[in-house]
């Protein structure tokens, strides 16, 4: 019997009569025991969650950590997988909860440790969906509605990022949206790389980056083929902005040395300061010397999607490509990242291997809706969905909402710092949501600032920590940036969920505070 659409878009269904729940299209009689439980486990994995403290309010009624050195973990949990036979649910659920208990709860309002933090709960729906679904999308036929919701994905985040009529694709993490980049530029540079490969290029290709920059263009060049002799690291101000000056004298030093610059990579916030380079000088060297410019805007590209804070991305329309991590400061589930291209059938023409077994040219719909083969991977998972139900759920407004305060704590966080007494800002100004610091206990600040008591204070930074992730009050990350000759700091990452306050903010500083003081002298 035929179905016909109702009001909402779905197929009306006739009623389903049953006196016990249906799941995954197999009931489960009263008494019956066996396959049908395996089903059940996932009817209890909320309720789980959120008695271990990782949905909803309990997250914070909780420790950030149970910190647990590796060989002691090893003797509470059985890591090897050795079960001949299958475990009952009950088993399986304490196994659940064990894992629970000594992972980190990173929902939580004390967590400050990495570029992430908690999940937006319309994006966990979505993962959540994304997994029930267990699909992939290299063609149409296989993820239809995910097809077109990356499409449209893509098309509002080159409206955004005001790249006209581009294209892009969801990578797997901004490490590989940056190599995407390079890929793309090496083929508009050199289209016959991908018939004689790097080793046979007239010239070496070159890269250009910030010495702040991210690690991944690093390991892009590693990965390409491209090599470390061939990544020149510009010079960054004491902000961590590349210094326009200092790339287009290492472009033409280059030049001079007889090899081609192709690739320049900016930032969009970098990882430790949040610096913001000046996209319409670099992009004027690069105009200059025809070499493709890449931004990678992973942390700061969120700052698009508020009008007040999007001024920090002024030029950025002006790169042949970009980056951008919603799983970052927005708090989509991980993996969600974005890479943008401004020349349309470029990632096609750069990555295609026409697999005859997927990408049939004969097929009965239109095939330009296969999109799996500008990718370079085949199986997909379907990260746009995470992020479009996000906007959908919570419209322009509402995630300009979260941003904006976002940044509105990292100031009152600023200010908090620059008010109390023994911490010290790495920075004055800063651009983003990271804030930068250290903690002086009260028996150091008479003494005199020696190369000795810095590597003290250094040293008091990472025990302070250590303190702190023992006892499960704060994880906040900290860091030495060794090129400009600065050693361990406070860095503080400030995110959209779990949504912050200026309350949220004085207890680290509360706490990083009580923990120092009762640090042994």
């Amino acid at each position: 019997m035929a179905t016909t659409p109702s009001r909402n878009g779905l197929p009306d269904q006739p009623p389903i009569s049953t006196d016990h729940p249906i799941i995954n299209g197999t009931s489960k009689p009263p008494n019956a025991t066996g396959e049908c439980d395996e089903w059940t486990i996932l009817e209890r994995v909320f309720r789980v969650l959120a008695d271990e403290g990782y949905l909803g309010p309990s997250t914070h009624q909780k420790p950030v950590v149970s910190f647990v050195y590796p060989e002691d973990l090893k003797q509470l949990i059985h890591f090897p997988m050795d079960e001949q036979t299958p475990s009952s649910a009950a088993t399986v659920e304490r196994i659940i909860r064990q894992v629970l208990h000594y992972s980190v709860r990173t929902g939580h309002n004390h967590f400050h440790n990495q570029l992430f933090a908690g999940v937006d709960p319309y994006g966990l729906t979505g993962s959540w969906l994304t997994e029930a679904l267990n699909t992939s999308q290299y063609t149409f036929e296989v993820g239809p509605t995910f097809t077109l919701i990356e499409d449209a994905v893509i098309d509002k985040c080159l409206r955004l990022f005001e790249f006209g009529e581009g294209d892009g694709i969801l990578c797997p993490g901004g490490s590989m949206s940056n190599m995407y980049a390079m890929v793309a530029a090496r083929y508009r540079t050199v289209p016959d790389v991908k018939r004689i490969g790097v080793a046979n290029l007239p010239q070496p290709l070159v890269v250009f980056t910030s010495e702040d920059a991210h690690y991944s263009i690093t390991k892009g060049v590693h990965w390409l083929g491209i090599g470390l002799n061939n990544l020149v690291k510009v010079k960054s101000d004491r902000r961590g902005c590349m210094i326009p000056e200092q790339l287009e004298q290492a472009i033409q030093s280059v030049l001079d040395s007889g090899r081609k610059p192709f690739f320049v990579n900016a930032t969009a916030g970098t990882t430790v300061l949040g610096a913001f380079d000046d996209f319409n000088r670099i992009a004027d060297v690069c105009q200059r010397y025809g070499v493709w410019l890449h931004i990678d805007a992973c942390l700061g590209g969120t700052a698009v999607l508020s009008h007040r804070h999007k001024h920090l991305l002024a030029g950025a329309n002006r790169a042949q490509s970009l980056a951008w991590n919603p799983h970052k400061t927005l708090g989509a589930p991980l993996q969600c990242s974005i890479f943008l291209i401004k020349e349309r059938g470029l990632l096609h023409e750069c990555n295609a291997a026409k697999a005859d077994y997927l990408f049939q040219q004969d097929k009965f719909y239109d095939i330009s809706y296969d999109t799996g083969d500008k990718s370079v991977q085949c199986g997909r998972k379907v990260d746009a969905f995470k992020f479009w139900l996000m906007y959908k759920a919570r419209g322009s407004a509402g995630l300009e909402s979260l941003v904006d305060n976002a940044f509105a704590c990292a100031a009152s966080l600023h200010e908090q710092l620059r008010s109390r007494a023994g911490f010290r800002l790495v920075l004055e100004e800063y651009q983003y949501t990271n804030i930068s610091f250290w903690y002086v206990p009260t028996w150091m600040r008479t003494d005199p600032e020696t190369p000795d008591w810095w590597q003290r204070l250094y040293s008091v930074t990472a025990d302070i920590k250590e303190q702190m992730v023992k006892r499960g009050t704060v994880l906040v990350g900290y860091v030495p940036l060794l090129h400009k000759g600065i050693g361990n700091f406070f860095r503080m990452v400030v995110t959209c969920h779990p949504r912050p306050t200026p309350e949220t903010m004085r207890y680290v500083i509360d706490e990083i505070e009580r923990v120092g003081e009762q640090l042994p002298r």
